[in-house]
């Protein structure tokens, strides 16, 4: 079970560039139910993702580079790149920051991954931290891949 919240970051007060980061690409074989294909650095797998925003189901399955590479030939609508800062929060949380590239170059979206949905209800953003966008089904990864939307 995945418990998360997101939001929306116009300008970072820092340089992420001192955490620890790498870069990710994703595409979606199937948007309902999320089924996805991910390069996080080195690793590749495929992602099955329940329905709902704040609370949903993930499983994740590695994948080998043959794999990949035939999966990614198959997504539909934009390959999603983006680079993830890991930058730790409060109460031993961790700050998932995405900075976009390619046809979203520039935005930047914060996701905090929660133990439980008590956590995630008591959690406090810090002030960078933008507009929430958790319920927004507009940000999720899924919906920017079908195609290219204005988000300014």
């Amino acid at each position: 079970m995945e418990i998360e919240r997101k939001y929306r970051i116009r300008k970072l007060p820092f340089d992420p560039g001192s955490y620890p980061h790498t870069e990710i690409e994703q595409g979606y074989l199937c948007t309902d139910p999320v089924v996805r294909v991910r390069r996080d650095g080195c690793r590749s797998y495929l992602t099955y993702k329940g329905s709902g925003l704040l609370v949903r189901e993930e499983y994740n399955l590695p994948l080998n580079e043959s794999a990949w590479r035939h999966l990614l030939g198959k997504i539909d609508g934009l390959l999603l790149s983006k680079t993830r800062y890991r930058i730790p929060a409060d109460n031993g949380l961790t700050i998932e920051l995405d900075i976009f590239h390619g046809d979203y170059e520039g935005l930047m979206l914060a996701e905090v991954e929660f133990p439980d949905l008590a956590a995630a209800e008591r959690f406090s953003p810090p002030d960078y931290f933008g507009e929430e966008v958790t319920y927004d089904p507009s940000f999720q990864n899924s919906a920017l891949s079908r195609s290219k939307k204005d988000l300014c």
